[in-house]
């Protein structure tokens, strides 16, 4: 498109090069038709400025007529209607953005899924309590790395901007919930931010399961009522599927751990899961969501962003691992489960094929996943952690993770990406209590 609007620029100024040099004969032209004519040139050289995309935007919109009557597509800025997004106050404002999308989501179901009013109560209820409370880092981060890379390429963020990350922010917030519902209905969780799980509330039971996919395909019809029109809506939607899809091999590599032998949990698994688990959705995704939003095109800059964050996720989910041993419940807003659950943990990988003596060993042999949490053979085994020197092997391996992603800063300024957009992520995990 933007070669064409070359042309045309190129075009008409030959064409004024060629007029200004018959201007002598030009100026033996009557008055009314030598106007006529610098009229319709000053007109081709400011249409030739006007940008292809707009002049060509609403013929070139991908129209979906399989599903159009069901729910037309809105072709205004629905967010104009949202509050102004406060910078001064950004949690607040984040938060008012998932009001306004649990409204939408949910107010038009009886007319266009004939959903009756108690099953359309039910998502609400399911939506406020599965998507709000936790600490949104994800979703914030969103909202951040966009904001920072505008910045630093020159442009003004805009009302409209933060609002359109914080959407994408809420997205990422939802598919987390959706994950954590079927998680801990899969792991048999007791609580989760400090309330009881979701599925061991009065009522839902297996619900949880079909409650948990619809928060998944809330996420897409997010994606398309807000982005439907925009030239990335299609990379948006290509990069929430591909990380859904590497977050459920990771979830698959630890699920899997009920089938194996202990000896059978390596550091090497332990990555593995963690990686595609975790570090995918949690950490590269804000980013390169932020990135997309920003009108990055370029592979290498999405490469040279996505090694860091990896990281970042897999040192943020050994710190997981060590606060769900030793962090009080008060403090973390869940009751840890990974010793009960037989988790292929960080704690246990380390003390297992490195730290344990043949006692010590044969005693996660005989308890390690077949223990209740809160007994005596769980409280043994993380007694045997700190015994061993757990503790302090951690400490040191957040130390080191913390300089090994510093070391990624040259790589990706080399792209031209902002290092904020990594240091502002690494600030909010690094030395975290719960």
């Amino acid at each position: 498109m933007a070669i064409a609007s070359a042309i045309r620029l190129a075009s008409t100024a030959c064409c004024v090069a060629v007029l200004a040099g018959s201007w002598t004969w030009l100026a033996t032209l009557p008055t009314n038709v030598l106007f006529g004519l610098m009229t319709s040139i000053a007109t081709l050289i400011a249409l030739s400025f006007i940008p292809d995309n707009q002049v060509q935007k609403q013929s070139e919109l991908h129209r979906y007529p399989a599903t159009d009557s069901n729910l037309p597509l809105p072709e205004s800025n629905i967010r104009d209607s949202y509050p102004k997004y406060n910078e001064k106050d950004p949690v607040k404002s984040f938060v008012s953005i998932c009001e306004c999308l649990i409204r939408e989501c949910t107010e038009s179901l009886p007319s266009t899924h004939e959903l009756p009013q108690m099953e359309q109560k039910w998502i609400v209820d399911m939506l406020e309590y599965n998507v709000k409370g936790g600490k949104m880092n994800r979703g914030l981060m969103v909202v951040e790395s966009g904001k920072v890379i505008m910045k630093s390429q020159g442009r003004e963020v805009t009302d409209d901007d933060l609002k359109k990350l914080a959407v994408l922010g809420w997205c990422i917030e939802w598919l987390q919930a959706w994950l954590l519902v079927a998680d801990d209905f899969m792991d048999s969780s007791e609580t989760r931010r400090g309330q009881v799980c979701w599925y061991k509330k009065d009522g839902v039971d297996e619900i949880a399961i079909n409650d948990a996919f619809l928060l998944e395909m809330l996420v897409y019809r997010v994606l398309k009522r807000h982005f439907w029109m925009e030239p990335y809506y299609i990379d948006l939607v290509d990069l929430f599927m591909e990380t859904t899809f590497q977050t459920e091999c990771g979830q698959l590599l630890d699920l899997q751990c009920k089938n194996l032998g202990l000896a059978d949990f390596t550091y090497k698994r332990w990555e593995l899961i963690v990686k595609y688990k975790t570090a995918f959705y949690s950490f590269y995704l804000p980013v390169a969501l932020g990135m997309t939003v920003a009108g990055i095109k370029n592979q290498a800059a999405y490469d040279a962003a996505r090694e860091p964050l990896l990281l970042m996720g897999v040192y943020f989910q050994a710190q997981d691992d060590y606060l769900d041993a030793f962090a009080p419940p008060e403090t973390l807003g869940k009751i840890g489960t990974d010793i009960q659950d037989k988790k292929c943990g960080w704690l246990f990988v380390q003390a297992y094929h490195e730290l344990c003596t043949s006692e010590q060993k044969a005693y996660l042999d005989e308890h390690y996943g077949k223990c209740k949490v809160q007994t005596e053979e769980e409280n043994k085994i993380k007694a045997i952690y700190r015994d061993i020197g757990l503790e302090e092997k951690y400490k040191n391996y957040e130390a080191q993770s913390f300089k090994d992603i510093m070391a990624f800063q040259t790589q990706v300024e080399e792209v031209g990406l902002p290092w904020e957009i990594i240091e502002i992520f690494l600030k909010k995990v690094y030395k975290r209590t719960k």
